[in-house]
């Protein structure tokens, strides 16, 4: 991605992630929808109520596996091989010691965190066994997005692609296996992407050793040394920060909008699912912009980073006027996916989210590509400022005006947040 027009290049990366990013978001409807006609309103809000702890735990994995790959996108820029090779080994070392630490951490407190966030009875149990599987799937969740970073910081984007669509294919069918046949619920679900993603990071380690020469390092590239792993830190926590700090002003949101009933909690986890949908293009545009900027960051044409600013730009603006127009008409009919038509409540305020969300769409879709090319030429500290300010504002509005304008203020107050795809 160093030489050529930048739109074109852009673009052609951008797809297979868009794809993928996609496909990732149909199977969450998918498993919503499942979770919704199957189980019922009770069991779609107890996974909806976890949504934003989730994204706290997850969003640090995946921030980190995006800032791992920076270093490997550089170093593959300025075609310094055997040092990206290094960087390649120390990041799964990390990524080992890293996850096992988290899932063991966070499926301790599970209990604590769904108190906290106050949490309706009548969802508690079925929320808690949600969030326990999906945090001892964590180290599953790492690695699978850690191959998957490494492979598109070099340049290919296609190959995530077709990962992700086995592990979609495996989730939907252990979905309808776990939650009808062997009816174990909502846990079933969980247990369903905690299978799928494990088998699909396997596979994926197994092919890029096989696939990617450019990969296969010798014992002395294997071993770990402290210096490459700290740079590894200190590009990959920041931006796994900014994931979390975002994620514990949404804490706070969503604790205030669990306080507000399970009506509340089901129309917000059904809406979140559909804008996060819509969300793709941006999302897509800015991992584009990350290797982009790596790459040519490190090979010394910081130049072109403009270009592709400008051209991704231009395609977001064009997606956002498309999207904006999509979601005003058929809200209403896609919140059905999720609810039966009776629920009139559920759906008139997932709507109302959905239209004050798209509305601040372009202001998304700058920020996404700002936010990832800063990140790709390797200042994370300073893109992590823009979480700070994003849990700054949600933790205000949770704290006044959920209080004082019940969902309305939590329409304007989550206008950034989406559900960050766990494959992206």
């Amino acid at each position: 991605m160093t030489s050529g027009a930048a739109l074109p290049l852009i673009f052609n990366f951008a797809m297979p992630v868009l794809l993928a990013n996609l496909l990732q978001q149909t199977y969450s409807l998918i498993d919503a929808a499942i979770v919704g006609k199957f189980l019922g309103i009770d069991a779609f809000s107890a996974v909806g109520a976890s949504t934003s702890v989730i994204f706290l735990i997850i969003g640090f994995c995946n921030g980190c596996c995006a800032g791992f790959g920076i270093p490997v996108a550089q170093k593959f820029g300025a075609r310094d091989y055997s040092t990206m090779r290094r960087y390649v080994s120390i990041s799964l070392q990390l990524a080992a010691v890293m996850s096992v630490i988290i899932a063991v951490v966070t499926s301790l407190y599970c209990k604590d965190i769904l108190r906290i966030m106050q949490t309706p009875e009548n969802i508690y149990k079925d929320a808690y066994l949600y969030l326990l599987f999906t945090f001892i799937g964590v180290p599953c969740t790492f690695f699978y997005n850690l191959l998957s970073s490494i492979i598109r910081a070099l340049g290919d984007s296609k190959t995530p692609f077709w990962f992700l669509l086995l592990s979609t294919v495996l989730n939907i069918i252990l979905d309808l296996v776990c939650i009808i046949v062997l009816k174990w619920g909502v846990a079933g679900a969980a247990i369903a992407t905690l299978l799928s993603q494990g088998i699909s990071a396997v596979l994926c380690f197994i092919y890029m050793n096989r696939r990617f020469e450019i990969l296969r390092s010798s014992k002395e590239e294997r071993k770990f040394q402290s210096g490459l792993a700290g740079n590894l830190l200190w590009i990959g926590v920041p931006m796994g920060l900014q994931f979390s700090i975002t994620a514990i002003g949404s804490i706070m949101l969503q604790s205030a909008n669990n306080a507000l009933g399970s009506t509340c909690v089901a129309a917000f986890a059904s809406a979140i699912r559909l804008k996060s949908f819509f969300m793709c293009p941006f999302e897509s545009l800015g991992i584009a912009m990350a290797t982009y900027t790596g790459q040519n960051y490190g090979a010394g044409k910081p130049e072109r980073v403009w270009l592709g600013i400008k051209a991704s730009g231009l395609m977001m603006l064009i997606y956002a006027a498309f999207s904006f127009l999509i979601l005003m008409l058929t809200a209403e009919k896609l919140t059905l996916i999720f609810v039966d038509p009776s629920e009139s409540e559920i759906i008139s305020k997932a709507v109302q989210y959905i239209h004050v969300s798209c509305s601040f769409f372009p202001i998304l879709g700058v920020l996404c590509i700002l936010r990832y090319t800063i990140q790709g030429a390797g200042f994370t500290n300073l893109a992590m400022l823009s979480g700070v300010s994003e849990m700054i504002a949600r933790t205000l509005v949770s704290i006044y005006a959920v209080p004082a304008f019940g969902f309305t203020a939590v329409c304007f107050g989550d206008l950034r947040r989406g559900w960050l795809p766990t494959c992206s």
